[in-house]
């Protein structure tokens, strides 16, 4: 399970512009990069809630069979309460947490 901290965090978190343009020198840049990282981030967290989920489906389509389970819905919950992928990206930018190159064009 990814070690990801589950915490009440406000949707929108005002970021200093300068910050997030240091390291790349270009703001764009840097926004390309967090969003990448959120982009793996988002999948990796995705994969594992379906891993987890996949244990509980059944090959019986019958609806008396379907039944709520507790341990189901508090993954669910888990999942719910974790930090949008965003904002873990932007945090690991902001800590030099990532590692990035920027490749050379053809003819450049």
């Amino acid at each position: 399970m990814a070690k990801y901290r589950v915490t009440s965090v406000p949707s929108i978190i005002p970021r200093d512009i300068k910050k997030l343009s240091e390291q790349t020198g270009n703001l764009y840049a840097s926004v390309s990069i967090i969003s990448k990282r959120a982009a793996q981030i988002s999948t990796k967290i995705k994969d594992e809630l379906q891993e987890k989920l996949d244990d509980f489906s059944s090959n019986v389509d019958n609806f008396e069979e379907i039944h709520e389970n507790r341990e189901q819905i508090e993954i669910s919950r888990y999942y719910e309460k974790l930090p949008k992928p965003t904002s873990v990206s932007t945090d690991e930018f902001l800590e030099f947490k990532l590692q990035f190159g920027f490749g050379r064009e053809e003819g450049s």
